[in-house]
């Protein structure tokens, strides 16, 4: 049974070259929500015609092809103020390679739903098959998000199975020339929560294919780690800078 339409909701899923299994991935978000939207970014793997194909025949789900690869953070970007414009508050965020659980949609739309001030983020749950570099390497990168908001709870900044409100993640967006590539994930979580968007985090499970099961990776170590570890100085920087007003709103609580 399709879902009703939600005129303030959506499901959004930034695509880059993910094979065959995007073709699943919308699928299964599809039978959990309605609208979906992808947008494209600048694939040369021929999901662009797949996915197209595939909205033809459903109204549920709109394709939106950027001409060249901008990065996640500017595919998110070009979504989430389409959606906007269309009247939507709220976007969650998946992956278009199948490792998000698309089951869980509706529970993290209901919280959204219910605190619509706040952001809903995926915790992962890894699975045995998950690489041992990949989950611990990214103890780091939560353990600085948590000091550059001074603990304000945010439960895992890269896993970008996330409701974010519209309005504040556009206007954080638009005050910083970052947050366009691999860095939007961790970031948004950063700056939101400077902006005194509060993080509810709920368990999901990641799922890592391996290349015979259809799995696509673009993470490139040396090159993503480089941008993380720039992208934290940075947010460091703004951390000491706004030191007083995350400490005031800490004492608050």
């Amino acid at each position: 049974m399709t879902p009703s339409p939600s005129r303030t909701h959506l499901v959004l899923i930034p695509s880059y070259n993910p094979g065959r299994k995007v073709l699943q991935t919308v699928r299964d978000a599809r039978a959990q929500w309605t609208p979906v939207w992808v947008v494209v970014d600048g694939s040369t793997d021929g999901s662009a015609e797949w996915l197209s194909a595939e909205a033809a025949g459903d109204p549920g789900l709109r394709v939106i092809v950027l001409p060249q690869n901008q990065g996640k953070g500017s595919a998110v970007l070009h979504g989430i103020t389409l959606a906007a414009q269309a009247g939507f508050t709220h976007a969650l965020t998946m992956d278009s390679d199948g490792q998000h659980p698309e089951s869980l949609i509706p529970d993290f739309m209901a919280a959204s739903l219910a605190a619509p001030e706040a952001m809903v983020l995926g915790k992962p749950v890894f699975g045995p098959e998950a690489p041992a570099l990949r989950v611990n390497g990214r103890k780091v990168s939560n353990a600085w998000a948590n000091l550059e908001t001074l603990g304000m709870g945010i439960g895992d900044s890269l896993y970008g199975f996330r409701v974010y409100p519209i309005a504040p993640l556009m206007k954080v967006m638009h005050g910083t020339r970052f947050m366009r590539r691999f860095d939007f994930d961790p970031e948004a979580v950063v700056r939101l929560c400077w902006a005194g968007v509060r993080p509810i985090n709920i368990g999901a499970p990641v799922r890592y294919f391996s290349a015979q099961e259809g799995g696509v990776s673009h993470f490139k170590y040396l090159r993503d780690n480089a941008l993380l570890t720039w992208m934290h100085t940075r947010l460091f920087i703004g951390f000491v800078l706004r030191f007083p007003l995350l400490l005031w709103r800490r004492l608050q609580r």
